[in-house]
C-alpha cells in the first residue's frame, strides 16, 4: 500500500527532493495548512531527504504517518554540520514539531528553595521565584524530598512552619531525635543559621570522602578547645552520613559530575534513561519513553538535542553506551551551551562501564513495565484498527455524548482516548447554543462544527490536535447528521457510531451502511465499551452539575436584588449555596457584578430565616 494519500504529490516532492545539494543543512516539513510538523539536520540534504519519498516498506508507522501529512517541504544550507545541529535546535524550541522528540520542559522541574526568611529553611519549591535561593533543577520531585528528608534526619533541622522568635511546646520530632527544636529556645539564631548552611554544604558535596575528613578535622579541632557539644554534633553528623553512603554505595561515582545515558528499545518503542551524578553520588533519574524508532543511535542524538536544549546545568562528563555518528558535533554544541568543555564517552569496562550498565537496566525495567500496562489497550487498537480497516492505529480517539432532560440543560461531552488510555487532559465540554429543546442529531452537528471551527483557528491548544477516530454514542441517524459537517471542514476523519443493546450493553460499531459486531473480539469489545462508558459519564456528570446550578441559582433568585448574572456569579466565586450561607456581606460584594446593597440583601436573607 502506498503510504501517501496522492500518488502525484509524493512524485513532485520526490522529485524536489533529487534536485537537493549534498550539503550540510536543515529540512522542514509542513502539512497541507503551513504548518511545520517535522525539523531535522543532515550531512547531505539531498540523501536524507530522498529517504522519506522512497519506498514507503521500511518507514516505522510513526514516519509513514508523517510522510503522509508532508505537503511541502523547505530547507537552509548550512556551512557544516554543526551549523545545521544549532539550527536545528533552535528551530525546534521555536517549532515544537509534532513529530519531534519533545522531553519535559522547565514547568517539569524542581528545586531546593533556601528562604530568605530570618530563620532560613529548606523547602521543595516547583519554579525559581524572587523570594530565595535556589539549587536545581531536578526532575524528580522524589529526589528533592528524599534529600530534604537526609538533611532533616542529619542535621536535626526543623520541618514545619512554626514561627521560631516565639517560643512553643516542641513537637514529636524533637522528643525522638529529629529536631534539634528552635521553637523550644534550644539554639540561637547564629546556630540555627550555622546548620542550615552546613546542610546547604551536605546537599552539594554530598557523602564523598573528602568532605567526611573535613568534617573529621572540624571535630577534633572543637575537642582541642574544649568545646565538646560542637565535636559531640559533629560525630553525630559524620555517623549518620556514613551510614547513607553504607546505603549509597551503589550509586557512587568516582567523578563529580556526570550524567548516564542508556537506552532499551522493544519494537518501535524505547525508553530513554538518564542517572544524574552531582558532587560523586546520584542525585537525580528519570527516563523518557519515545516511540517510532528506526535507528537506535540516531535516537542518542536526538534525545541528546532534546534533553540538554534548555537544561541549565551541562555536566562536563557525559557517558552513553552506544556510538553515535555524530559525536564530535554535539559535543561541540555541548561545550558552547554550557561555556566549558563536555566529552561524551562510551566506557568499555570498570566503574563507568557499570553505571552504563545499571542505567540500561533501569531503562529495559522502565520499558517493560511500560508495555506491560499498556499491552492490552495496544491489542485493543489493533483489533478495532482491523475490525475498521483502518490504515494505522487509532493512536488519539475522540469521543462524543449528548445529555439533556427533556430538552432542559442541553449539553454534550467530548472524550479523548490517548494510545487506548482516558486522556482527560484533552477531555472538552459543550453547552448547546443554537436551539432549544431535545433534538441528539442537531446537537452533535453543532458540536463537532464548533470543535472542527476552533481546529481550523489553532489558537485552542485543546483543539490543535485532529483525531485518528471519531466515535460517537448512537447509530447510523448521529453519523449521517455528522458527515456533513466532516464534509464542510474538509476533515478525513473515520466516524463510527457506538450501538447499545436493550440492556445499554455496548453491541456494536455502527457505520453507514450497517453495523460490525464486536463480541468476538474481545480486546476491541473492551476498549469500545470503556469509551461509551466514559464519555457517557462525563457528559451525564456535566448535565447534572448545570441542572443543580440551575436549581440552587433559583433558590438566590428569591432574594432581592439578585438577578440570573448575579446568581451565576455567586455560584461561580463561592461554589456552592453552603458556601455562599457562610460568607460575610463583605466577600459577598467582591463578587463581580455585586454591591454592598444586594450583598447584604444576600446574607440577611440566609441569616434571618
Amino acid at each position: 500500500m502506498n503510504i501517501y494519500a496522492d500518488p502525484e504529490k509524493l512524485k513532485a516532492l520526490k522529485a524536489k527532493a533529487n534536485r537537493l545539494p549534498l550539503s550540510p543543512g536543515v529540512y522542514i516539513m509542513k502539512n497541507k495548512d503551513g504548518k511545520i510538523i517535522y525539523i531535522g539536520k543532515a550531512k547531505a540534504l539531498k540523501n536524507r531527504v530522498t529517504q522519506y519519498f522512497g519506498s514507503g516498506n521500511q518507514h516505522t508507522e510513526k514516519v509513514k504517518k508523517m510522510v503522509a501529512g508532508v505537503d511541502d517541504f523547505e530547507y537552509i544550507i548550512c556551512d557544516s554540520e554543526f551549523e545545521a545541529l544549532v539550527l536545528e535546535c533552535s528551530l525546534i524550541k521555536q517549532n515544537l514539531p509534532k513529530y519531534n522528540i519533545l522531553l519535559k520542559d522547565d514547568k517539569g522541574y524542581h528545586y531546593i528553595k533556601v528562604t530568605n526568611d530570618k530563620w532560613k529553611k529548606l523547602v521543595l519549591a516547583n519554579q525559581i521565584g524572587s523570594d530565595g535561593k535556589y539549587i536545581g533543577p531536578y526532575y524528580s520531585s522524589y529526589i528533592v524530598r528524599d534529600t530534604l528528608d537526609e538533611v532533616q534526619r542529619i542535621y536535626k533541622l526543623p520541618d514545619c512552619n512554626r514561627s521560631f522568635d516565639k517560643y512553643s511546646k516542641p513537637c514529636l520530632n524533637y522528643h525522638i531525635g529529629r529536631c534539634f527544636a528552635p521553637c523550644k529556645g534550644n539554639v540561637s539564631l547564629q546556630e540555627y543559621n550555622s546548620s542550615v548552611s552546613a546542610a546547604l554544604d551536605f546537599i552539594k558535596r554530598g557523602t564523598g570522602k573528602e568532605f567526611v575528613e573535613e568534617m573529621k578535622k572540624q571535630m577534633l579541632e572543637a575537642s582541642e578547645k574544649l568545646d565538646f557539644e560542637t565535636a559531640a554534633k559533629l560525630r553525630d553528623r559524620i555517623n549518620a552520613i556514613n551510614k547513607l553512603s553504607e546505603r549509597q554505595k551503589v550509586v557512587m561515582c568516582k567523578y563529580s559530575s556526570q550524567d548516564v545515558i542508556s537506552g532499551a528499545v522493544i519494537g518501535e518503542t524505547a525508553c530513554m534513561s538518564v542517572l544524574v551524578f552531582r558532587f560523586n553520588r546520584l542525585t537525580d533519574k528519570m527516563h523518557f519513553f519515545v516511540d517510532g524508532i528506526t535507528d537506535f543511535s540516531e535516537l542518542y542524538s536526538e534525545f541528546l538535542q532534546s534533553f540538554y536544549s534548555d537544561l541549565r546545568e551541562i555536566p562536563p562528563r557525559i557517558l552513553i553506551d552506544t556510538e553515535i555518528s555524530d559525536e564530535k558535533v554535539i559535543s561541540r554544541w555541548l561545550s558552547e551551551k554550557s561555556g566549558k568543555a563536555v566529552k561524551i564517552t562510551v566506557p568499555k569496562a570498570g566503574e563507568q562501564k557499570a553505571l552504563c550498565d545499571m542505567c540500561r537496566k533501569n531503562a529495559s525495567d522502565n520499558l517493560a513495565s511500560r508495555l506491560e500496562q499498556t499491552g492490552k489497550y495496544m491489542s485493543g487498537l489493533s483489533e478495532l484498527a482491523h475490525l475498521l480497516k483502518l490504515e494505522s492505529l487509532p493512536e488519539y480517539i475522540e469521543s462524543y455524548d449528548i445529555s439533556n432532560t427533556a430538552g432542559d440543560e442541553n449539553v454534550a461531552g467530548m472524550v479523548v482516548f490517548k494510545n487506548g488510555k482516558p486522556f482527560k487532559a484533552a477531555y472538552k465540554k459543550f453547552k448547546i447554543k443554537s436551539f432549544v429543546g431535545q433534538d441528539d442529531f442537531r446537537s452533535l452537528a453543532e458540536v463537532l462544527d464548533r470543535r472542527f471551527t476552533e481546529y481550523e483557528k489553532g489558537e485552542d491548544e485543546g483543539f490543535k490536535t485532529l483525531p485518528d477516530l471519531i466515535l460517537l454514542d448512537g447509530g447510523k441517524g448521529q453519523i449521517s447528521a455528522v458527515e456533513p459537517i466532516l464534509k464542510k471542514h474538509s476533515i478525513n476523519v473515520p466516524l463510527f457510531g457506538m450501538v447499545k443493546d436493550s440492556k445499554h450493553k455496548t453491541r456494536a460499531i455502527a457505520v453507514s451502511g450497517g453495523d460490525i459486531t464486536l463480541k468476538s473480539n474481545r480486546a476491541a469489545y473492551t476498549l469500545v465499551t470503556q469509551i461509551q462508558d466514559e464519555v457517557h459519564r462525563f457528559a451525564i456528570g456535566y448535565h447534572r452539575k448545570k441542572r443543580t446550578q440551575k436549581m440552587l441559582g433559583s433558590e438566590l433568585l428569591n432574594i432581592e436584588g439578585i438577578g440570573k448574572s448575579r446568581a451565576a456569579a455567586l455560584l461561580k466565586a463561592f461554589k456552592s449555596i453552603s458556601a455562599i450561607k457562610n460568607a460575610t456581606a463583605e466577600e459577598l460584594a467582591r463578587t463581580e457584578g455585586m454591591n454592598l446593597k444586594s450583598a447584604e440583601n444576600v446574607y440577611n436573607y440566609f441569616h434571618n430565616m
